[in-house]
């Protein structure tokens, strides 16, 4: 007799497997399984990790990073020179570089995409009011003047997530419906909620260094990758098991098992890879008022939240700073904040606050189930606190669709990988969907992207870190590891946040 799981796999499964006979039979194809469609091709519109992942494959930045997070150039020549003061960085752009469609790339395009990134995309405009100016000051050559000196630049041009990417100037605007970049692969065919297939770019300039995370060498090793949209975990499993991709995303914590005792293929895990967050809504809703934030923040078990999430504790932390140890941004400061799990002081905070049962909104997505498990959890343990708990259950797509209007959500739920660079962290700025933004933790943080010596950032960090406990600007759900999985014969994989597969072969 056929569950109704094992019918939906098995039409999931003809599905699958008719998308990709599409490809070319003499093809080198690598079939990738990620956690939904990609909303937009347009990287500095979205600060999605799916997003990222399928468009570093055919747009670029002028910088990226290595496998240390180093930075290193991508489209630019080499590293800039910057004026003694922090104030000028002049940037040195590959000559010979080609877009898509056939034109070549040169100062004024990449001029023209960074004043679009300042003014469309959430990292740019975290940093538009400290750029004087973008402008070609010579055919390969770009210089930036700041107003004031702002330490992670560098890190931001080379993120791909919230993109700082490089099109074209005549197709500059303030949407780009037509995606012309000057990466590996270029996209040949697109069907929503099915397949993305990306080409060999046949004119693309690679950079000579040795391959090194996602610098140097781009190898354009295979001839096509799909991204195949697959919003349920578990299909995303056993798609993997039964060999029909090659490589499968956000796999839950329970398959681990599976994946190891499998003859088939091999179990990537990122140990530590990142943050579930409860972002906050500080633009409008019930948590504009501070201390029904607090009564939030002390409601939470983080404990039973994380164990109904992960259900293994080789995949979870309970653990409140905003780095894991070994990193050089750790500190305990405000961290006996963290998991107070005291519904009956949260009880009080919100009879301090006149809390008069307006529903709390929590906007979440069971494309990443780990989220909604939290989420209902969380519920719980709100409700015997006093809240009154509105749960908005959407596709990822939606989700990230409603963030982005503030009438809509008092909570949505998201995770970060950990970041090099805590300026990266967009939550941190008042000009981020969540609008967090107070005079002390303001100037922390400009006094934070000025300075340059590692001990002065270190000590602001500890700072702004207090100041997301005292002031609830948002909350961390302590610590998690991520699961990919790989067929047996990928090799080339890099285990990464971002998996990218220009460099990736089957044997």
């Amino acid at each position: 007799m056929f569950t109704k799981y094992a019918v939906r796999r098995s039409l999931f499964g003809a599905l699958l497997a008719s998308i990709l006979a599409f490809a070319p039979a003499n093809a080198e194809k690598i079939n990738v399984a990620i956690i939904g469609e990609a909303d937009t091709f347009d990287p500095m519109m979205s600060t999605k990790d799916v997003v990222s992942i399928v468009t570093q494959h055919f747009v670029e930045t002028l910088y990226t990073f290595d496998s240390g997070w180093n930075i290193a150039p991508l489209l630019a020549s080499d590293l800039p020179t910057i004026s003694d003061d922090g104030k000028i960085y002049t940037i040195g752009i590959r000559d010979g570089v080609s877009f898509h469609d056939g034109s070549t790339m040169d100062a004024n395009d990449v001029v023209a995409s960074l004043n679009r990134w300042v003014t469309v995309a959430s990292r740019g405009k975290g940093v538009a009011d400290r750029i004087d100016s973008i402008e070609a000051t010579g055919d390969y050559e770009v210089t930036i003047t700041m107003n004031e000196s702002y330490s992670p630049l560098l890190s931001l041009l080379a993120f791909s997530n919230s993109a700082a990417v490089v099109y074209p100037e005549e197709i500059i605007g303030d949407s780009i419906d037509t995606i012309v970049g000057t990466g590996p692969y270029k996209i040949a065919e697109h069907v929503p909620d099915q397949y993305l297939q990306l080409v060999r770019f046949e004119d693309y300039s690679s950079r000579s260094e040795p391959s090194d995370g996602s610098a140097g060498a781009r190898n354009q090793t295979p001839e096509e990758i799909r991204f195949v949209p697959i919003p349920d975990a578990n299909t995303r499993v056993e798609s993997l098991l039964a060999g029909e991709v090659h490589f499968a995303d956000g796999l839950p914590a329970e398959s681990l098992a599976r994946l190891e005792s499998s003859d088939t293929t091999d179990p990537i895990l990122l140990k530590p890879f990142g943050w579930p967050i409860f972002a906050i809504n500080h633009k409008a809703g019930l948590l504009t008022d501070k201390t029904k934030r607090q009564a939030l923040q002390a409601a939470l078990p983080i404990d039973d939240m994380l164990f109904a999430a992960f259900g293994d504790d080789n995949f979870f932390i309970v653990d409140g700073p905003m780095y894991p140890e070994g990193w050089v941004w750790r500190s305990d400061a405000g961290a006996d904040m963290f998991n107070q799990n005291d519904q009956a002081k949260a009880a009080e905070l919100l009879q301090r606050a006149n809390y008069d049962g307006t529903p709390l909104r929590i906007l979440t997505s069971r494309q990443y189930e780990f989220h909604f498990k939290m989420a209902e959890v969380a519920k719980v343990a709100l409700e015997a606190a006093g809240f009154q708990v509105q749960m908005d259950v959407v596709d990822w797509a939606t989700l990230g669709q409603r963030r982005n209007d503030p009438a809509l959500w008092d909570i949505y739920i998201t995770h970060s990988p950990f970041l090099p660079e805590p300026a990266l962290t967009s939550l941190y700025s008042k000009t981020s969907r969540l609008g967090w933004s107070n005079p002390d933790k303001d100037a922390i943080l400009a006094e934070f992207t000025s300075v340059t010596d590692p001990t002065q950032r270190k000590e602001l960090f500890a700072q702004l870190q207090n100041q997301v406990f005292e002031d609830v600007g948002f909350i961390k759900i302590g610590g998690f590891n991520a699961l990919m999985g790989a067929k047996n014969g990928l090799e080339g994989v890099t285990a990464t946040p971002w998996p990218f597969f220009w460099n990736v072969q089957v044997n």
